[in-house]
């Protein structure tokens, strides 16, 4: 999902350098929901292997 993210944030920037303005909102809306949903993600598997008591610090 990540991999997801940065290709829309890559495509984002290209398509606001080129000037559509209308894809490059549409990439970056799509880039920070991938991130999100990443993020939250990660956040529940870290809490997870917390509980289990598989985290190791």
């Amino acid at each position: 999902m990540l991999k997801w993210a940065l290709i829309f944030l890559v495509v984002s920037l290209v398509a606001g350098a080129l000037g559509f303005t209308g894809v490059a909102s549409g990439a970056k809306t799509l880039a920070k929901i991938l991130f999100g949903l990443f993020l939250l993600g990660f956040i529940l598997l870290i809490l997870l292997a917390w509980g289990a008591g598989e985290l190791i610090f």
